[in-house]
């Protein structure tokens, strides 16, 4: 679950590491007039749960009470990365002689915590990574440790210094903030706590930026912090979904893009849509896509998406599914498999047959569906196949379906492959 830049400031606040000051989050640019007075200049940031906000012009300057209405009227409503902005933080606006990152997360092979730090603050961790790692420390601490060990702060705080070329004694601001960092990403169950920049001014470090994001195992222990947050409820973490995942999210199952959503499509490949059974199939799903698709199919064979759709979904729920992939223009090929354990086989091909016979009715897209089914279910599933079949020849012409044991799912998907590559007229 992550938080908004404003509750990740409230939340560092508490815990003693300094923000900028606050003039409150508006919902109409007009609240700007109606609100304290402010020191200017502010700034005008978009409150959503996604990064890459200032290269969309989602964060502006403003030098005056006008200019600041101005601003954030054109953000307000803005959409960035697919989501609408409807809330805008306004503050002050901090100039600091230096800026660095400090960052704590998980390590997810040992499950340690990492401890991040760079001189080269306000720019993608990621990209520093990558240009310059040399002007990146990471430590870990191996024993998962409540507060962090004073030698750990010291080494991370200073590697900052030398690498900003700033004089000894700002050390210890630095060394406070990361030791407060690391305190309320244990204290809080946290599975990222990050500030970029920290600003380095005369008065001390500010942190301009805040992220926090918690993770979801731990929020039955935080309830004291959703109180102090005015959060009653629950919110899903959004942190940087794209609009399938939302999608899936909303209809209740688990879906992830493997392309982004800005990817461009390549003529000259098959593309691959997935609704496998449970989550462990459904990551054999994609292995399987991309080896046979290498073994046989000259590499050109990218998959789409995982899914999990097992744990019992309804007929609605499976149509959801498929409908999801359908829509998306990215998908020539949609692979299957119902291994009917908990999640019924019946289900499984009701909610398929139903969203191809609607499709059909609307004429809306659709691709070949090739897959199999085996176990719950599967005699009255079969009945059900065969019934659909002579009923709506014609709404179910590109489904195949193969029913039982006769085929291992590696055959099927090469054949499923295979057809998609003869409909093209490809080798």
């Amino acid at each position: 679950m992550r938080l908004y830049e404003n509750e990740a400031k409230q939340v560092f606040e508490k815990e003693g590491i300094p923000v900028p000051r606050a003039y409150g989050v508006v919902h109409r640019a007009g609240e700007i007039r109606e609100g304290p007075q402010m020191r200017f200049p502010v700034m005008i940031k978009s409150l959503v749960l996604i990064g890459g906000r200032g290269k969309a012009g989602g964060i502006q300057k403003a030098t005056n009470t006008d200019e600041a209405v101005a601003r954030a009227s054109e953000i307000l409503g803005r959409r960035i990365r697919g989501y609408a902005v409807d809330r805008v933080l306004v503050e002050e606006v901090v100039d600091g002689t230096a800026a660095c990152y400090v960052g704590v997360t998980m390590n997810p092979v040992d499950f340690n915590v990492s401890l991040i730090v760079s001189p080269a603050g306000g720019v993608d961790i990621e990209q520093v990574a990558r240009d310059t790692p040399e002007k990146i420390l990471t430590i870990e601490i191996p024993g998962n440790d409540e507060l962090l060990p004073e030698s750990k702060a010291l080494e991370l705080a200073s590697f900052l210094t030398t690498g900003l070329g700033l004089a000894e004694d700002a050390r210890g601001g630095l060394q406070s903030v990361i030791s407060r960092l690391y305190g309320l990403f244990q204290k809080y169950d946290c599975k990222v706590a990050e500030i970029n920049p920290l600003l380095v001014t005369p008065a001390g470090p500010v942190a301009a930026d805040a992220k926090i994001v918690l993770d979801d195992n731990g929020l039955y222990r935080q309830s004291g912090l959703l109180h102090f947050l005015g959060l009653r409820e629950i919110r899903h973490d959004v942190s940087e979904p794209t609009r399938n995942e939302v999608r899936a999210r909303e209809m209740g199952f688990r879906y992830v893009d493997l392309l982004p959503e800005d990817h461009e499509k390549d003529p000259a490949r098959l593309y691959v849509g997935l609704v496998p059974g449970g989550a462990g199939y459904g990551i054999f799903s994609i292995d399987e896509v991309a080896n046979i698709g290498d073994r046989f199919f000259g590499g050109r064979v990218v998959p789409v998406n995982f899914m999990d759709s097992g744990g019992g979904p309804t007929v609605t729920m499976v149509s959801e599914m498929f409908n999801l992939l359908l829509d998306n223009d990215m998908v020539d090929l949609v692979l299957t498999s119902r291994f009917g354990g908990i999640s019924s086989c019946d289900v499984f091909i009701r909610g398929l047959v139903g969203c191809l016979r609607n499709r059909g009715r609307r004429r809306a897209r659709v691709v070949p569906v090739i897959g199999r089914m085996v176990g719950t279910d599967l005699p009255s599933a079969r009945d059900f196949l065969e019934r659909a079949v002579r009923e709506t020849p014609e709404e179910l012409k590109d489904m195949r379906i193969t029913v039982g044991n006769q085929k291992i799912m590696a055959d099927v998907i090469r054949e499923g492959i295979r057809y998609a590559f003869d409909l093209r007229g490809w080798k």
